[in-house]
């Protein structure tokens, strides 16, 4: 593992190679942060297994990001006649369920950040991909570049799958004004607080469903957490689809972006976290 820390937060950040065996085809290989550790009161972030020291790859934990390769319904974004491409992790087998050629991350750290970067042209494609991961006090930055190097357009999902902590087992979370909900079996919108219906009993038990945001603005969400006074989680951008998900382990609210690049250029966008004082 690769180390952030300061006197309040230690930040555990998976290594491409060192860490390899939990690392899969579904999330961004450089800056994943794997584990957020309070000084005071320990561990801050689950997933999906959790407590397991070694969940599968494509559940994790921590706070993951994706370059999605294909959508939920199996359509496939970064594929062509040359093959498949997991960007941020590698080329692909046929079936899209293992990394063939990884990409390769330089790492440059510091007292504050931690650099990740990757240049790779494999299977018709030709990216490049910049990862920050920024510490300061009690607050979290995850920032990503994406650079298109081929001639031909990019077009491919992102989405974070971030896995808050549950208080007895619940969540209850702030969400923006507007923001709706349609009648479901797992979560409650009430104005701007979104709660869990019931108790999810176990790792297979849980819901998932499509939380709608308002139009073109950022989200933010306000967490509760077992150990912290709360957790805040933004985006830079207006998320084009907001999954939220949850099982007796973790919670997660997914932003997504749907991204088209053009032949050189470059999108670059935010995530910020903000983890309350313990109590």
């Amino acid at each position: 593992m690769l180390t952030l820390a300061n006197d309040q937060l230690r930040l555990e950040i998976l290594d491409p190679v060192a860490d390899r065996a939990k690392l899969g085809p579904r999330f961004c290989w450089g800056g994943y942060l794997w584990q957020i550790s309070d000084a005071k009161v320990g561990t801050l972030l689950t997933g999906p297994e959790w407590p397991k020291a070694d969940p599968a790859p494509f559940n994790g934990q921590g706070l993951p990001e994706s370059f999605r390769h294909s959508t939920r319904d199996g359509r496939r974004h970064t594929w062509n006649a040359d093959g498949g491409v997991a960007l941020g992790a590698g080329a692909l087998n046929a079936s899209g369920s293992d990394v063939t050629e990884p990409c390769t991350w330089q790492i440059t750290p510091s007292s504050q950040e931690i650099v990740f970067t990757t240049e790779q042209n494999v299977a018709g494609f030709h990216y490049a991909i910049t990862r920050t991961i920024t510490l300061s006090q009690r607050n979290v930055r995850s920032i990503s570049q994406l650079t298109n190097r081929a001639e031909t357009p990019l077009m491919l999902e992102w989405f974070a799958h971030p896995f808050f902590a549950l208080t007895d087992r619940l969540i209850e979370m702030e969400v923006p004004a507007g923001s709706q909900l349609v009648e479901n079996p797992g979560f409650a919108l009430a104005a701007r607080t979104l709660t869990q219906k019931r108790r999810f009993e176990h790792e297979k038990d849980g819901h998932m469903d499509f939380l709608r945001l308002p139009a073109a603005l950022p989200l933010r969400a306000k967490l509760s957490h077992p150990k912290l006074s709360h957790v805040i989680f933004e985006t830079s951008f207006a998320p084009s689809e907001c999954v939220i998900w949850g099982n007796s382990n973790t919670f997660s609210i997914e932003p997504y972006q749907t991204l088209v690049l053009m032949p050189g250029e470059l999108r670059a966008w935010t995530l910020s976290y903000e983890f309350g004082a313990a109590r």
